[in-house]
């Protein structure tokens, strides 16, 4: 039951992680900049997401030893790790567990802090669509439904990746939601207390957003003592797709120097 992943370029294996909802495809065209600067890159689906395997036991532990194995069976060592929001506290856990396997570390947009469940409306619109047989015969159909609960385009557009045509001709949602939601609260979980990882690390906000404020500076210090945090302008939390010019500049810069 290992996890699903795309691989390509040749070099230096660069594993991604991807965010809450999402999967290893939205990383695709930064993925293709990687792989032409010479790296082997991994977009790996965590459990629950993507085409990777559905579970009913989720938290940050199982996703971290999820991608030890994944590591294992491709015979993966001294890694260059980066994940955004959810992918990005997987990151960390693996981090503190794992230390040996990985070189370099690129957290976008996540704090090691405790975050509140807020998802909701997300997470109910989609349950509505899910529960809406009409709502998923088309993605446009999918998408005005959506609309009234979403407002924000992007994040709908995000969202609707997820779909998949089933053999009846209906669509279909491919995270596990009823898991999800459950679980929810796991999502926010912090970096356990006393953990620290001393290796090099990059950490990367969107300016326009509110994950990572100022004050949390100590707290990522403490955990990554070598943490160099780096603000990307005119971008919130997708903030490689906001800004995907300066976030590929700040990711080569520190895996070229650091």
């Amino acid at each position: 039951m290992g996890l699903h992943s795309s691989i390509t370029g040749e070099g230096k294996a660069f594993v991604f992680l991807h965010g809450f909802l999402g999967m290893g495809d939205n990383w695709k065209t930064m993925a293709n900049q990687f792989a032409e600067a010479g790296y082997e890159v991994h977009l790996v689906d965590q459990r629950n997401h993507g085409r990777s395997f559905h579970s009913d036991v989720f938290n940050y532990d199982v996703l971290a030893a999820d991608l030890k194995e994944y590591c294992d069976a491709h015979e993966l060592s001294d890694i260059i790790l980066l994940g955004h929001s959810m992918g990005g506290k997987t990151a960390m856990f693996f981090a503190m567990q794992y230390p040996e396997l990985i070189d370099k570390l690129i957290i976008a947009d996540i704090g090691p802090k405790y975050y509140a469940p807020h998802h909701q409306e997300i997470l109910e619109g989609l349950q509505a669509l899910a529960q809406n047989k009409e709502a998923r015969s088309s993605r446009g159909a999918a998408d005005d439904f959506l609309s009234t609960r979403i407002k924000d385009w992007g994040t709908r557009q995000f969202l609707l990746k997820n779909l998949y045509w089933q053999k009846d001709k209906t669509l279909a949602l491919r995270v596990n939601l009823p898991v999800l939601i459950d679980k929810v609260e796991s999502i926010g979980e912090a970096l356990p207390t006393q953990t620290v990882n001393d290796g090099p690390v990059l950490f990367l906000n969107g300016l326009k957003s509110d994950y990572i404020k100022p004050e949390d500076s100590h707290l990522i210090q403490a955990h990554f003592p070598q943490a160099k945090i780096v603000g990307i302008k005119d971008a919130g939390h997708w903030l490689h797709a906001e800004n995907p010019e300066d976030f590929y500049k700040e990711v080569l810069q520190f895996l070229q120097n650091a």
